[in-house]
């Protein structure tokens, strides 16, 4: 926090001195100019910037070609609830057709998430002051878990059609169809049904505030990675 004694000395000094209205400004500048405080406009700033980058790193990794399939923390598998039908399939010889469908449903993610961004980004805006000071003094997740509480909704809303049309693209609701009527057709097994849109879009949604909290956490207990002056000012009154 700024040192009000050396404030006070600085303005008593001013005074003493008489310098002119030019040189006051100038002094009082350049002490504002070296003070570690960081002002709440700053903090803003910052955490704004911090997370339209840890956003930005986060949905592009996610939307590369194999951003899901290739990553083992947010590859998204056969449905857990249907997972009886992929054992029997497997078993039947059919785990060709499985994994061509779970390559199909994480490509349908990865082409969901380049839609994820600009959503994201736009979520940032409505960050209030109160909200950042929470942020910045909050857990190491404190800022995924504000995007997450503020926006998940939302985003939901407007991710689950981008998710649909992306896996209908990529044939991953065929071959899903597929699955599922060639193991409702096997003798003496109870049929099932699941929503595959819904669970494909928590899925990806996971994923991304997945990858956002790891490059929030980089931020915060890396200060290589705080690439901008401004963050290196903001962060520094957490660590």
């Amino acid at each position: 926090m700024k040192n009000i004694r050396s404030f006070t000395v600085l303005i008593l000094f001013i005074l003493l001195a008489g310098c002119t209205a030019q040189q006051i400004q100038q002094a009082l500048g350049d002490y504002m100019d070296t003070t570690d405080e960081v002002t709440t406009d700053q903090v803003v700033a910052g955490l704004r910037e911090a997370l339209t980058k840890g956003i930005s790193i986060g949905a592009d990794n996610a939307s590369q070609v194999n951003g899901f399939l290739g990553n083992p923390s947010i590859k998204i598998p056969f449905p857990p609830d249907v997972q009886k039908v992929e054992d029997k399939l497997r078993q039947l010889g059919l785990g060709n057709q499985v994994d061509q469908f779970v390559e199909t449903l994480n490509h349908g993610a990865e082409e969901a998430a380049k839609e994820a961004k600009p959503i994201f980004i736009s979520a940032i805006q409505s960050m209030t002051i109160q909200d950042a000071w929470g942020i910045l003094k909050g857990e190491d997740d404190a800022a995924t878990s504000y995007l997450r509480r503020t926006t998940s909704d939302e985003l939901r809303s407007k991710f689950q059609p981008v998710i649909k049309n992306a896996l209908d693209k990529t044939n991953a609701t065929k071959y899903y169809s597929d699955i599922i009527t060639t193991y409702n057709k096997i003798p003496l097994l109870e049929d099932v049904n699941s929503d595959l849109e819904a669970y494909a879009t928590e899925r990806a949604l996971d994923g991304l505030f997945f990858l956002v909290a790891e490059e929030e956490a980089k931020i915060r207990v890396d200060p290589m990675a705080r690439t901008t002056d401004l963050l290196k000012r903001v962060f520094k009154e957490q660590d």
